[in-house]
């Protein structure tokens, strides 16, 4: 019997028998505690089972319960496992595609009918019973034909419509997982067996079309979500009740911030509180950078597609844009006189002005930062508060360079980066994302780009992920994903490097050599878009922002009208400090004054009653105190240095 060499991440080797199942070696060879925590595991990169064989010199990494990875996996199991509860509880009900998303799972199903709450309630029991079962999960590869076969002989003509697509494609091995007497096509891969799941906990269902088309057959749609272990689905479920209290739909609505109108779906009307965060925010990035050496620009909104074609974005992006019909073209008769769009990135704009006039090395690096609105055709289903919008603004930026400062750039970038989510306690990890399938450029392009990337990444000494195949179109990119103060995980942040544009642009430099030089681009954001970020920060404070991002600071109360005279005095001395500061000078009681100020979340609450305004004095209560019943009682002019203080950009 012939052996192979597993490399295993640390660098050592073990040797083993050809044909050993990586489960099997796991246990003999590194451990029984690995093992028992082990749900897949990579060969050379490669998600596996651990039912595979190692049958050549492999390099193994095994993916234990720990790893985000593991999750999704166990989410994909899930489904599965949904599936097969629902054909032993309805049973002629057939079966389409189950995949693991954000949070959990989904299973479409053909019936005739929707779900029900206590069916619901009746799948998640019988879900859990065969998680209690403890079955295998059997990997086996067939022919198209052996596999048309059987799902057609079990009447499952949406299987057997995925299968004739996927052959029609060139494949001529499928492969079918089971467990019990269940079965499914699927790529995989999947845990060892139903057992490794954990728990399984329904949370809704929809209607939903066949390949997402409305004009194909109405389906049922599941969703749910697994874990490990019933402590990690008790507090997801915990963490999701608190997310649902944050929802910045429901805040942005309670604290006046923005609003829809479907004349303009997936565009925000920001009201005068929620304009004031916008355009802190826009202030506070507009100072960082031009701080640290950025220039601001402005450039059109409206471009003809020639500038797309150069870019790329009109064949691998176009069904992202808005694009506007040429008059003059559609007189003429063209049969497609859509020759303009709105822009929905800064970028090839930034170039054309990069290209207006000779760079030279001593002008690099050159960073141009904008806010201009962009605009990006969303599918209509897929718009969501603020999270998911058709208009938009960005803190964007993007820096044309030698490739020696590279480096410098991205150590430049992440401690401006760091700086701004500490300002609003947003803690981060890095995710390095490489070359996509779908992309522009040679090999040999994205190797020089994606080793540039790497090399500064490293030098920055972060601990960072290794995102394969998540890279733009156009060059690799250090994503930063930021967690709130709920434990909740967002993509914000970004640095991405593109070799492609200049070449596409022509963009040059002159050298100390007197010889043209391409430089190199890189595209970076820290909010991502004033949008989503403002949506993030609603749902990460709830809703209680800090004193200098706060739209009003202040709000001024009477305990009597005698007061009001004076009241005005103060609002107009708190706003010639700077504060934003606002008075109810209306009929209501005191009381409740106060508690509409607290319900609107405003930092303090100032109460000015005869007292107050013989001794130039303001009793001030802070939302968020201990006890907000209590107030402090302090000088006018110390309190207005409080706030001035508090309101300054951190």
């Amino acid at each position: 019997m012939t052996s192979v060499t597993v490399t295993l991440p640390d660098g050592s080797q073990k040797q083993t028998a050809s044909g050993t199942r990586i489960g099997d070696f796991v246990r003999d060879s590194i451990g029984p505690g690995l093992a028992k925590a082990a749900v897949l595991a990579k060969i050379d990169g490669t998600s596996v089972d651990l039912s595979r064989t190692l049958d050549t010199d492999t390099r193994l990494e095994i993916v234990t319960t720990k790893a985000p990875e593991a999750l999704e996996t166990i989410r994909h199991d899930a489904a599965h496992i949904v599936a097969d509860a629902v054909q032993r509880l309805f049973p002629g009900t057939q079966v389409t595609i189950g995949p693991s998303i954000e949070n959990g799972f989904y299973y479409d199903f053909d019936r005739g009918q929707p779900f029900s709450e206590d069916e619901l309630a009746q799948i998640e029991a019988e879900a859990n019973r065969i998680i209690a079962a403890d079955l295998p999960f059997k990997r086996t590869e067939v022919s198209p034909a052996e596999a048309i076969a059987l799902f057609d002989g079990k009447g499952e003509k949406f299987k057997v419509e995925i299968i004739q697509d996927i052959v029609a494609k060139g494949a001529t091995v499928l492969t079918l997982y089971s467990h019990g007497e269940w079965v499914d096509f699927c790529e995989g891969p999947h845990g060892p067996s139903t057992g490794r799941v954990g728990v399984i906990k329904i949370l809704s269902s929809s209607a939903a079309y066949w390949r997402g088309d409305h004009r194909n057959k109405t389906l049922q749609r599941i969703y749910g979500t697994a874990f490990f272990d019933q402590k990690g689905l008790d507090a997801w479920l915990k963490q999701r009740e608190e997310a649902e209290k944050r929802d910045h739909r429901r805040l942005g609505k309670e604290l006046d911030l923005f609003h829809f109108h479907p004349y303009s779906p997936g565009a925000a009307f920001w009201t005068p509180k929620g304009t004031a965060i916008y355009t802190i925010l826009s202030a506070y990035m507009r100072k960082l950078a031009l701080g640290n050496g950025y220039v601001e620009i402005k450039t059109p909104l409206l471009y003809n597609k020639g500038l797309w074609e150069t870019s790329g974005h009109w064949g691998k992006y176009k069904e992202n844009m808005f694009l506007v019909e040429d008059s003059a073209a559609k007189a003429a008769g063209d049969p497609d006189p859509h020759h303009y769009s709105l822009k929905p990135m800064n970028c090839p704009s930034h170039h054309l002005y990069y290209g207006f006039r000779k760079q030279s090395y001593r002008d690099l690096p050159l960073r141009l930062h904008t806010q201009d609105v962009l605009h990006r055709n969303e599918a209509a289903g897929a718009l969501g508060g603020l999270t998911r919008v058709r208009q938009f603004a960005q803190d964007d930026a993007h820096i044309y360079c030698r490739e020696d400062q590279i480096a410098d750039e991205v150590k430049r970038f992440t401690t401006l980066l760091d700086k701004v989510y500490n300002a609003v306690g947003l803690t981060y990890v890095a995710k390095f994302a490489t070359r996509p399938e779908k992309r522009i450029g040679d090999d040999a392009m994205w190797d020089r780009a994606e080793a540039s990337l790497k090399t500064a990444l490293d030098g920055l000494g972060l601990a960072y992920e290794l995102k394969p195949g998540d890279g733009a179109f156009y060059g690799p990119k250090i994503d930063f994903d930021v967690s709130d103060s709920i434990g909740r995980k967002w993509q914000l942040g970004t640095i991405q490097l593109d070799y492609a544009a200049p070449e596409r642009f022509d963009l040059s430099y002159i050298g100390e050599d007197g010889k043209e030089h391409r430089p190199v681009v890189l595209h970076r954001a820290i909010y991502g878009s004033f949008e989503r970020f403002i949506a993030i920060l609603i749902e990460h404070f709830a809703g209680a922002f800090p004193v200098w991002l706060a739209p009003i600071q202040v709000a001024v109360v009477t305990v009597t009208d005698r007061v009001n005279d004076h009241a005005r005095t103060v609002v107009d001395r708190l706003a010639a400090a700077g504060v934003r500061v606002s008075f109810d000078d209306g009929n209501g009681m005191m009381k409740a004054k106060v508690r509409d100020a607290s319900l609107q979340k405003i930092p303090y609450t100032i109460v000015l009653g005869d007292k107050e305004v013989a001794s130039d004095e303001v009793s001030v209560r802070t939302f968020g105190a201990a006890d907000q019943q209590k107030m402090a009682t302090m000088p006018f002019a110390a309190f207005v240095e409080k706030v001035v203080a508090e309101a300054r950009f951190p």
